[in-house]
């Protein structure tokens, strides 16, 4: 066997080795991110940071392997479009944008993924995030899956493929007998991609009711948990799916019965879209996920309902589907933040600056420092030897640590409003009630702490920007009754006209046929030729009957019912007949 050939058959059983072979051939130095992010048999890369020159080697690598459980490509790349035309200029030079952002780029990588899932036997879950999918690389990418053998969860979350995108996807997912969760998490989908998954469902049921029913044969029960199809999908962050997409869900898993978890937050639904998924619960047993958490029109009752439903549903057995705890969308691409910094004022002795933040460095000013009495405040230390004791040092140390572990690693917002409270830091936590993610924000204010004035003038600010902002969300949210009004009544008189409509619709097609008939009969009888053969009948008629009468058979008329005076003709003399003689 030829040297290379051996090489490249033994690399495709190793992901880094080949790499690094390929690396070699190319004359470039392997990324430290492709080792550190592969564990396992999974790659996880974040791809920003990859220039263009170190895309070919993993590419190839990515292509030809038969090893990888599990492939994830990721991108955070965002692109400003709230900055004014001057932050961007100023940001061009400093924002680079990456080289998986290039359409030629985007292609190789969906070829080498469409390589890799016709070959490989091992590769069960694949993740695209943040990319920018174009119609071709969909099409690639549904080539791939159709060829498929092994693999179990395609994510495309945060790719705007849109509902055209979606509809490509499907083609595949829909015929294939391995993936069982899907997730389009922000892919800018509406109502129409609702619609497309809705489909994928009805069809994937048609099948399987098929093969239920031939292993329920001679009285055999089917498992149904090991049907093939759906059994996960993630719709959230697509907020134009709104009551009409709800409803194409709805209309699916009335009878649906393998689907096991339906994610829908942040999708813009209302009253109208829960109560259709409520209705298609009474009869669905089988779900045990319909999140449908961050959808603000929907009331508590109503969400209730549905939650306590669902729950029922998986009450029976200890279902592997839970709950997510996804980010928003905006979360799920953000940076990390920045400081922010507020300058006060400029004296002689400097600026005095607040930096709001994550940390817990306290911000210094150049001029003097003022203490507060907490902290001034220090106990009467013991002398060295006796009970308690401790350096200096050490009992600083320790101070330190200790305050960091209670910030940074409490979970609980309540324990960590009591923590910072303790050690005089005021907090700020936000909690959402509809959903299991909680945000906390702490601020480093000492020196706002320190100076009493400005510190009641920061809380009157915060209280009138919240009256404000419940002002604004109390105005929306009449604007919004009044047009759901408006619209109820548009609908009914839309309805109305179409009656009327179909009312004066059939009334013009019943008056039309009548008219079309007498027009018919009018024309015939306007025809001289018509009106002539009719007049030649009647003579030739008479004239038969003046020759019976002639032969002695008028009798026959009598008893035909024939009056005498019927004989004669028009215009001739009546003619003798023989009725007379015995």
């Amino acid at each position: 066997m030829i040297e290379s050939v051996k090489i490249r058959r033994q690399c495709m059983l190793d992901f880094y080795s080949h790499y690094e072979h390929l690396c070699a051939l190319q004359g470039s130095v392997p990324l430290k991110a492709v080792k550190t992010n592969l564990t396992q048999g999974a790659l996880d890369l974040i791809v920003d940071r990859i220039k263009a020159a170190d895309w070919a080697p993993l590419l190839n690598a990515i292509r030809h392997n038969k090893t990888l459980t599990s492939i994830g490509i990721r991108s955070f790349h965002q692109q400003g479009l709230g900055e004014s035309g001057v932050e961007r200029y100023k940001t061009y030079f400093r924002r680079r944008i990456p080289a998986i952002r290039s359409k030629d780029l985007t292609g190789q990588l969906c070829k080498a993924v469409k390589g890799c899932l016709s070959i490989s036997d091992a590769l069960k879950s694949l993740e695209l995030q943040g990319l920018l999918l174009r119609e071709r690389d969909l099409i690639l990418l549904t080539k791939g899956l159709a060829t498929a053998s092994s693999l179990e969860s395609v994510s495309l979350a945060h790719c705007p493929i849109g509902d055209g995108g979606l509809e490509t996807i499907c083609q595949s997912v829909k015929n294939s007998s391995t993936i069982r969760y899907v997730n389009f998490t922000g892919c800018s989908l509406t109502w129409r991609g609702a619609e497309h998954i809705a489909n994928v469902l009805k069809h994937q049921a048609m099948k399987r009711h098929g093969e239920a029913w031939a292993e329920s044969l001679r009285y055999r029960r089917p498992d149904l948990d090991y049907m093939t199809g759906l059994r996960r999908i993630t719709f959230n962050c697509n907020m134009l799916v709104g009551d009409r997409g709800a409803s194409a869900f709805a209309d699916c898993l009335g009878e649906d019965l393998w689907l096991k978890a339906l994610d829908l937050q942040q999708c813009g639904i209302s009253n109208d879209g829960a109560r259709s998924l409520l209705d298609a619960l009474q009869t669905n047993t089988t779900l045990v996920v319909l999140d449908i958490r961050k959808n603000p029109l929907i009331d508590h009752v109503m969400m209730t309902n549905i939650i306590e439903r669902v729950l029922m549903n998986g009450n029976s057995a200890n279902s592997e589907y839970k709950w997510l705890s996804s980010p928003s969308s905006k979360d799920a691409l953000k940076t990390r933040p920045k400081k922010r910094t507020i300058v006060l004022g400029s004296g002689r002795k400097g600026k005095a600056t607040i930096r709001i933040g994550l940390t817990s460095k306290k911000s210094v000013s150049p001029g003097k420092k003022n203490m507060s009495v907490k902290d001034s405040y220090s106990p009467k230390p013991l002398p060295p030897g006796t009970k308690g004791f401790l350096p200096w040092r050490t009992a600083e140390r320790a101070k330190r640590c200790r305050y960091e572990e209670e910030i940074f690693y409490t979970a609980d917002g309540e324990a960590l409003a009591q923590v910072a409270q303790r050690c005089g830091i005021p907090v700020k936590v936000t909690v959402e009630s509809a959903s299991t993610s909680e945000t906390e924000e702490t601020e480093d204010l000492d020196d706002v702490i320190h100076h009493p004035d400005l510190a009641k003038s920061l809380e009157k600010s915060n209280v009138t920007k919240y009256q404000q902002l419940q002002l604004e969300l109390e105005e929306c949210m009449e604007k919004l009754k009044e047009e759901q009004r408006a619209r109820v009544k548009a609908e009914e008189r839309i309805t109305e006209l179409e009656t009327e409509n179909a009312r004066l619709r059939n009334l013009n097609t019943s008056l039309s046929e009548v008219l079309h008939a007498q027009s018919v009969t009018n024309m015939i009888l306007d025809d001289e030729g018509v009106l002539g053969s009719i007049e030649n009948s009647f003579q030739k008629f008479h004239a038969f009957l003046d020759l019976l009468k002639d032969a002695g058979l008028g009798q026959l008329a009598v008893l035909a019912g024939i009056d005498q005076s019927d004989f004669g003709l028009l215009g001739h003399p009546q003619m003798n007949s023989t009725l007379s003689k015995p």
